[in-house]
C-alpha cells in the first residue's frame, strides 16, 4: 500500500499541543499528607505545564515555606503562583468544585497553555513609583514588554502591603487593556509573607501576565440588590455624604434611608441592621450584556459611620458631588440571582472556557448562602464539570466600568478562554491555499 500523507491543513492541526487544566484538591491534616495527596491526583501528567496555581488554607500559615519545594519534587510546572487563603475553593479528579471554608486545604490547578506567553512578577514591599509620572516604571514592575498591550493579569496581594489602592492605580495606569482579577491574601502571625512565587514565599504583590493565545474572561458578582430611588450627592467632604438630592427635593442620608424604610418587608429592615451598603454610581460604566459586569450600574461600598446630629454618612469610598447613589442589601437570594444572571451571560460567549478562577469575599460561602458550595454550584449549573480554583480572600479584585477596584463580599471570577492572535487569523485565512480540507 502506498504511504498516505494528510493534507498540510491537518497535519498542522494534528501536531498543535494541546491545552490542558488538571486540578487537585487535598484536605490532610499535614501539610505533607497534602503535597502526597495533590501528587497522586495529578499524576505523572508527562507535559510540562506552563502555570502552576496553588491555594492554601490559613491553616498551613506557619509551614508555608515549606509547600512549594514539596509540590516542585513531585509536579512540573515553568511557574508557580500561589497565597495562603481564608478557605480554598478547588476540583479533585471526577468530582465537583468545592468550596472549604474553616479548614485545612490546599488547592492546586496545573495548565497547559499552548501559545500564551506568560510572564510572572514579583512586586517588593518598597515605596511605589509616583502615580503622576511615566508609565514606564509601573510597566517595568510587571516586565511588561512593549508589545504586551492586550492581556490579562493576576495579582495577589500580602494583607500587609501598604498601598494597596495605590498599586491597582498604578498597574490600571500601565497597563490599561489588561483584565485584572485577583485578591488579598489572608493575614497571619509567622514571620513570613503569605504569597507563594517561584520556590518560596514573599510578602509585596505577586502575580503573571498572560498574553498571546489564551486570556481572562471577567465576571465580577457584588451580590447587592437596590432598595429605594437613585440619589445625586449634593453636598460630600472626602468620603462623608451630607446630602443627598432627588428630583426638587433634598435631605441627609440618613433621611433618606428613613424613607425607603417605610416601605420594605420586615424581612428587610431585619437586613438594614447588618447588610446595608452604598452603590456608588459611575458615568464610564459599560452596561454592554457579556462584559463581564452585566446591567450592574453601581460600585457597591461599605457605610462605615453614621453622624446623628447631622444625618451624615460615611462610605468606604472617596465620594464627589454629583455622583449617584443607591443603597443595596446583601443576601443570599440577592447574590444568587444575580450571579446566576452573570454566568449565564457568559456561558452564552464563544469560545468555551477551560477552566475558571474564583476569587471570593470571606464573608460569602455558606455564611451568605446557608450552605456550602454556593457560587461554585451555581457555577455547575452553567458549565457543568468546569474545572474550577481559587480563594476565599480579604479583598477582591474585579473590573467594574472598565477600572480595576478592591471589592468586598464579592465574588471575582476569571474564566480562561483562547484568544485569536495575528499568527491564527492568518493561518485560518490562509489555511489549505493549495491544500484546504475538502467541503
Amino acid at each position: 500500500m502506498a504511504a498516505f500523507s494528510l493534507p498540510g491543513w491537518l497535519q498542522r492541526r494534528a501536531s498543535a499541543p494541546q491545552a490542558w487544566c488538571r486540578t487537585a484538591l487535598a484536605t490532610e491534616a499535614s501539610l505533607e499528607a497534602c503535597a502526597a495527596a495533590i501528587s497522586a491526583q495529578l499524576g505523572s501528567a508527562g507535559e510540562t505545564a506552563d502555570l502552576g496555581l496553588v491555594f492554601v488554607s490559613a491553616s498551613f500559615a506557619s509551614d508555608l515555606p515549606r509547600l512549594l519545594p514539596l509540590l516542585r519534587q513531585r509536579l512540573q510546572a515553568t511557574h508557580w503562583l500561589g497565597c495562603l487563603a481564608g478557605g480554598v475553593i478547588g476540583t479533585a479528579p471526577a468530582q465537583p468544585a468545592r468550596e472549604l471554608e474553616q479548614q485545612p486545604a490546599v488547592s492546586v490547578a496545573l495548565l497547559r497553555l499552548p501559545g500564551a506567553r506568560i510572564q510572572p512578577f514579583a512586586i517588593p514591599p518598597q515605596p511605589l513609583p509616583d502615580l503622576d509620572g511615566s508609565a514606564d516604571p509601573w510597566r517595568a514592575l510587571v516586565g511588561a514588554a512593549p508589545g504586551w498591550s492586550d492581556h490579562s493579569m493576576l495579582l495577589l496581594i500580602d494583607p500587609s502591603f501598604s498601598g494597596i489602592n495605590d498599586l491597582i492605580a498604578g498597574l490600571d495606569y500601565a497597563c490599561p487593556a489588561a483584565v485584572k482579577l485577583g485578591g488579598i491574601a489572608s493575614p497571619h502571625s509567622a514571620p513570613h509573607g503569605s504569597l507563594l512565587f517561584d520556590q518560596g514565599v514573599w510578602g509585596g504583590a505577586v502575580g503573571c501576565l498572560i498574553d498571546g493565545a489564551w486570556g481572562l474572561d471577567p465576571v465580577v458578582a457584588q451580590g447587592c440588590r437596590p432598595i429605594g430611588p437613585v440619589f445625586e450627592v449634593e453636598q460630600a467632604q472626602r468620603n462623608v455624604v451630607l446630602q443627598l438630592s432627588q428630583g426638587d427635593q433634598r435631605n441627609t442620608p440618613v433621611a433618606a434611608l428613613q424613607a425607603i424604610l417605610t416601605d420594605l418587608t420586615p424581612e428587610e429592615r431585619e437586613l438594614v441592621k447588618h447588610s446595608l451598603f452604598l452603590g456608588v454610581g459611575y458615568n464610564s460604566f459599560s452596561l454592554e450584556p457579556g462584559g463581564g459586569e452585566g446591567n450592574a450600574a453601581f460600585l457597591v461600598r461599605n457605610l462605615v459611620g453614621v453622624d446623628p446630629r447631622n444625618g451624615a454618612v460615611a462610605v468606604a469610598e472617596r465620594m464627589r458631588v454629583g455622583q449617584q447613589v443607591q443603597f443595596q442589601l446583601r443576601d443570599g437570594a440577592a447574590s444568587s440571582q444575580e450571579l446566576r444572571q452573570l454566568l449565564a451571560l457568559q456561558q452564552q460567549r464563544q469560545p468555551q472556557p477551560l477552566a475558571a478562577l474564583l476569587f471570593a469575599c470571606l464573608g460569602r460561602g455558606a455564611g451568605l448562602y446557608g450552605h456550602a458550595d454556593g457560587d461554585v454550584g451555581l457555577c455547575r449549573q452553567q458549565f457543568g464539570d468546569l474545572p474550577i480554583a481559587g480563594a476565599f480572600c480579604n479583598g477582591e479584585l474585579g473590573p467594574v466600568g472598565g477600572t480595576t477596584h478592591l471589592h468586598g463580599y464579592t465574588a471575582s471570577w476569571g474564566f480562561l478562554v483562547p484568544r485569536p492572535t495575528p499568527t491564527a487569523a492568518a493561518a485560518t485565512a490562509t489555511a489549505g491555499q493549495g491544500d484546504s480540507p475538502p467541503l
